[in-house]
């Protein structure tokens, strides 16, 4: 078993630490780093995956997702999994505009570590998931940074906040709730933060893979469904997964055995995207 284990590691370059976004005190964001695992031996260039970590907008780190890097790497993907800055320093948009910035990086620098950059793919757990499809949708990130979108595809693993203003609307939070620090008080701004209504018909809109706790939390459970109901009427081949059993927390945790049956659909969802 150590033996395989090492085998295993071994298949897997990491390149960890590298710097995507510089302190800019005018947009409040701190440096922000990511790490980058690919595939050792590559006779080609391979699909990319962005990996957007959760942590409830309020924390988490890129270096708790190693497991998810290696494991997509080791199936033959190139993975980066960044950090962004976090609330209550930072606001949602913050936090988006970062997750642009970081994609932006993979699409100027990837080809260095084996990545196709024609076939860029974002992911994220919970708030991540949230920021991934928020990228994906709102084309004003990438505008923002003078490139077109080159999001091909975005795969939700229990997203958070895909309808933030309707949650929002229903609850009664005290003032300095960690909401509210990172999505304003201004019903606007929930609206604006929700991915659910830069849902359009076209080819400029990714493909969507939606992955859902059979046990998870009604708050993602609900604003999942809010999604699903208008993302099927716009492309009903979306693939809609919910797995029964699951938590919240489990539904990232899967990824740490390398025989999930998720690694095998994701990876097939990728190569159906053209």
């Amino acid at each position: 078993m150590g033996v395989l284990s090492s085998c295993s590691f071994r298949a897997v370059k990491r390149t960890k630490g590298i710097v995507y976004f510089k302190t800019d005190s005018a947009k409040h964001v701190d440096q922000q780093k990511l790490n980058v695992f690919a595939p050792r031996k590559s006779s080609s260039k391979k699909n990319v995956l962005v990996f957007i970590h959760g942590g409830n907008w309020n924390s988490g780190n890129r270096s708790l997702y190693g497991f998810f890097g290696s494991g997509m790497a080791r199936k033959g993907i190139v993975t980066v999994v960044i950090s962004y800055p976090l609330s209550p320093k930072a606001t949602y948009h913050e936090m988006a505009l970062a997750s642009a910035a970081a994609v932006k990086w993979v699409k100027e620098h990837i080809a260095d570590y084996g990545g196709d950059p024609e076939r860029i793919f974002v992911s994220g757990h919970s708030a991540g998931g949230h920021l991934a499809a928020l990228v994906s949708l709102d084309n004003a990130y990438f505008d923002s940074l003078h490139i077109t979108n080159p999001i091909k595809g975005t795969i939700l693993i229990d997203a958070g906040a895909l309808d933030m203003y309707t949650y929002m609307k229903q609850q009664n939070f005290e003032q300095g709730h960690t909401y509210l620090k990172t999505f304003t008080t201004d019903p606007a701004t929930w609206k604006k933060a929700s991915p659910v209504y830069y849902l359009h018909k076209g080819k400029q809109m990714p493909s969507f893979l939606v992955y859902q706790g059979g046990e998870t939390y009604p708050f993602i459970k609900e604003t999942n469904e809010i999604f699903m109901g208008r993302l099927l009427p716009l492309a009903p081949a979306t693939p809609y997964k919910i797995i029964q059993g699951k938590k919240h927390v489990g539904m990232i945790a899967q990824f740490i055995k390398s025989g999930s049956e998720r690694y095998k659909e994701i990876i097939a969802f990728m190569e159906g995207v053209k």
